[in-house]
């Protein structure tokens, strides 16, 4: 494994890791997903540059709409849980309740 590969394979896996064990507030779940989507999207540039294929080349750009539609969406779910929970703190949110 080169170290280019293993950079971002570490902050791919350091953003599961704060994922998985740093639930308390819905902010850093947001921020540890988008690491690891940017972790995946300077990936994925850097192999269809190793690869000098044309037929990749939009697979990075499509990633690239994907976390910014997941982004929008997440910060649309954290404005409305703090208008109605009145704090962003995942432990504070009942799902079964309505």
């Amino acid at each position: 494994m080169t170290p280019v590969h293993f950079t971002f394979s570490a902050t791919f896996l350091l953003g599961l890791t704060g994922l998985a064990f740093y639930r308390t507030h819905l902010l850093s779940a947001l921020l540890c997903l988008e690491g690891m989507m940017l972790s995946l999207f300077i990936a994925l540039s850097l192999w269809t540059l190793e690869l000098n294929s044309t037929s990749f080349s939009t697979a990075p750009m499509l990633l690239l709409a994907f976390s910014a539609c997941e982004a929008s969406a997440g910060l649309a779910l954290l404005v409305a849980t703090a208008r109605t929970h009145g704090t962003d703190r995942l432990q504070n949110l009942n799902l079964l309740q309505c």
